[in-house]
């Protein structure tokens, strides 16, 4: 990976992005795109899309949503604490004791989540949310009404972080990696002559109700889509490897099999990586998958789909961790199959 691909992964997971808020990574997404690509759109929804050859009748989406999990202020108390739901799949536990940023109407703000001391008794092991509170520092209620409202979004207040020049950690790499992803395979495809039509989509939404990626595939009507995310890596203490699979950091892009998955989509992929002499790995989505493919296969009169996902460690928590191997491995197994499509292949899992 170049030093200019990294910086640009770095900004956009220093970028806050929380569900229904992304409009600035968008606007650094599209300031980095509109470089290489044909042509830029944008959509109601709030996603950013990058096209190259917009004439090509064989239409690729590739989806990789920026949006990521957050806390959602739901009440400030007399005492200026501040009360929050969840935006994602926050996880209680780890929210214990983080230093948050609070995104308010009136600026940002940082805030620590308070716990009761262990002295004094501590959090119950069956705790939730709702018993705790982000303290920022204000005296009042009418003080902190100043600077946050009931809606304001927070993000874990965290930076990432390059481990051993070879992994990388940070919050929300879920999945501004993908975003990242897909900005990269149109940049490397944008040098090639390819016989198809390429719609990179950095989607919105995807942690709270995927409708980013129903706006896109409904706009753009693809002949096929693939969804870039990321799935639970099992490689570290405690996991239970005969319950979750054998997903390991380094190694290689994960592909998806289930009824979602069109068959013929994954035959490529294979095909591409045997040729590259390049590991993958699997992962079971039996009736979904949990990701933008979801949405994206059911649109218009249908969208053959299949999912491409990044080993990750520690899912939804504030520091999750990334191999920079993996998304390099990738970003090249997408742009080979891509390069090497005629524009005339049959998805029809019925077609020899």
């Amino acid at each position: 990976m170049t030093q200019i691909n990294q910086q640009f992964l770095l900004e956009l997971l220093n970028t806050p992005s929380p569900s229904s808020m992304e409009m600035e990574i968008q606007r650094k997404w599209i300031s980095y795109v509109k470089d290489f690509a044909d042509e830029m759109r944008t959509d109601n929804a709030g996603n950013a899309i990058g096209v190259l050859n917009p004439d090509a009748p064989f239409k690729i989406l590739l989806a990789g949503h920026c949006d990521e999990i957050a806390l959602v202020i739901n009440r400030i108390d007399e005492n200026g604490y501040l009360h929050f739901d969840k935006m994602g799949g926050i996880n209680p536990k780890a929210a214990v004791g983080m230093r948050v940023t609070v995104l308010g109407y009136n600026g940002n703000v940082t805030g620590v989540i308070g716990v009761n001391a262990q002295h004094h008794g501590g959090l119950k092991n069956d705790f939730e949310l709702s018993d705790l509170f982000i303290d920022c520092g204000y005296k009042s209620k009418e003080e902190a009404a100043k600077h946050a409202q009931i809606g304001d979004l927070c993000v874990y207040k965290t930076e990432p972080e390059i481990l051993m020049g070879r992994y990388i950690a940070g919050r929300g790499l879920d999945n501004r990696t993908g975003a990242f992803i897909v900005a990269e395979v149109l940049r490397q495809l944008s040098e090639k002559d390819i016989n198809v039509g390429v719609y990179a989509v950095s989607t919105v939404n995807e942690e709270t109700n995927m409708g980013g990626a129903y706006f896109a595939a409904a706009g753009i009507e693809p002949t096929m889509a693939i969804a870039c995310d990321v799935t639970f890596a099992t490689d570290y203490p405690g996991v239970n490897k005969n319950k979750h699979g054998d997903i390991t950091l380094e190694g290689g892009p994960v592909l998806a099999k289930g009824a979602p998955i069109n068959i013929k989509i994954n035959q490529m992929l294979e095909k591409t990586a045997r040729k590259l002499d390049m590991d993958v790995q699997y992962e079971l989505t039996p009736r979904m998958t949990g990701t933008d493919a979801d949405k994206m296969r059911l649109t218009g009169k249908g969208v053959p789909v299949s999912l491409v996902s990044l080993p990750l460690r520690y899912m939804h928590s504030p520091v999750e961790t990334s191999s920079i191997q993996d998304i390099k491995q990738e970003i090249e197994l997408i742009v080979t199959m891509i390069a090497d499509m005629t524009g005339k292949e049959s998805l029809n899992p019925l077609d020899d």
